[in-house]
């Protein structure tokens, strides 16, 4: 059963939160802090004083409002998820995936472009049923009862289209933790899925390296990624000990997530309101903290140790339905030569973009758009 959703959030609540933030007890950083050592303090003050006089949240709970919002059962867990219903007699299905420190608001602002392109300038032949799901223990989403990967979510999405939303066939698309469940879906449910397309690789074919290039690759990533271990390692091993801080600090919960969007954009002369506003920022950071799903949220990382890691199997075939790839050129998750991507996927496109890091439907949404149309002609 799908039931139309609405959001509402009752306003003792947001007071509480504001309330929290305006009372934060501010400590010390180092000197010659700026961003080297996490989050900077000063912008920490500036953004949370942003917080408790100017932001508005029922203004972002409206434009989500906006869009048509439901909640159906998949595998006993809540799935919300937005459906803006494409132009034409044929728009394609298309599945947009966010990841981890994300939520449904990357893409509220390429949903009505991809849906209604005619709109925009571009043809209505190129719409798509627009399909957002909140993931499972994200947002407003139900929780698993313990951790889950993201094979098991990409069952669980694959299942939403097909079976709860009966679409015959349908195009998966996303980045981050997206475009892993994007790897999974093309991996074990081709049947459905006709297509991915990612802008981010995180799985690794389980033969490693084949060339002295890829090897330079591979150990450049592992260094590269020394200084990003931190959040990961606590949240894949022990994720329920830090949720004890963050469920009562809306400070510690912008704070953690406000360090990736910076230290994973593209910003110029390294200020990240070149990139998004404050509001954008703290609209993605309220999702979190009004539905109190930090915690659960974190969940995946510790999922995914259980389903193996980064590796596919031992056993794993190349992903043989068509594949987009979209290199951005900030991505904190540096890309791999061409010749490691095509021993695990099925290139159809390769698009090497002049701007943008991790989060593109936010940083780069018409690049981003442009992409996935033309990915959607070719694979028709």
């Amino acid at each position: 059963m799908i039931k139309p959703f609405k959001i509402n959030i009752p306003e003792t609540e947001l007071k509480e939160i504001y309330k929290k933030v305006k009372n934060y007890p501010w400590h010390e950083m180092p000197d010659d802090g700026g961003w080297e050592y996490g989050t900077n303090i000063d912008y920490m003050k500036e953004i949370s004083n942003y917080w408790v006089k100017d932001f508005d949240w029922r203004k972002h709970e409206a434009e989500i409002n906006n869009f048509s919002n439901f909640t159906t059962i998949v595998d006993d867990i809540k799935i919300h998820f937005i459906q803006e219903k494409g132009s034409g007699s044929n728009p394609t299905p298309l599945l947009l995936m966010h990841g981890w420190p994300g939520s449904v608001i990357e893409f509220l602002h390429i949903i009505e472009k991809l849906a209604h392109p005619e709109k925009f300038g571009g043809n209505e032949e190129d719409a798509f049923d627009v399909i957002v799901p909140s993931l499972p223990g994200f947002g407003f989403s139900g929780r698993p009862s313990r951790p889950i990967g993201p094979r098991k979510m990409a069952d669980i999405l694959n299942k939403l289209m097909f079976k709860n939303l009966n679409y015959k066939n349908y195009l998966a698309q996303g980045g981050d933790w997206g475009a892993t469940i994007a790897n999974w879906i093309g991996y074990d449910h081709s049947k459905h899925c006709k297509a991915i397309h990612i802008n981010c690789l995180t799985m690794r074919h389980p033969d490693g390296p084949q060339s002295k290039e890829e090897e330079n690759w591979q150990n450049k990533f592992n260094e590269d990624q020394i200084m990003q271990d931190g959040y990961r390692t606590q949240q894949a091993t022990k994720p329920q000990t830090l949720s004890y801080s963050m469920i009562d600090s809306p400070v510690g919960v912008a704070a953690w997530i406000i360090e990736k969007m910076y230290s994973w954009s593209d910003l110029k002369d390294n200020n990240i309101e070149t990139v998004y506003s404050k509001d954008t920022l703290l609209a993605n950071i309220m999702v979190y903290i009004v539905t109190k799903t930090f915690n659960t949220a974190s969940w995946i990382y510790y999922g995914r140790r259980e389903e193996g890691g980064r590796f596919f199997p031992k056993d794993f075939k190349r992903i043989e339905i068509p594949t987009g790839i979209a290199v951005f050129p900030a991505e904190m998750s540096a890309w791999p030569p061409r010749s490691y991507v095509d021993r695990i996927f099925n290139v159809k496109q390769w698009t090497e973009m002049k701007s943008g890091g991790h989060f593109a439907a936010m940083e780069q949404p018409d690049l981003l758009i442009k992409d996935i149309v033309n990915f959607s002609k070719i694979v028709g």
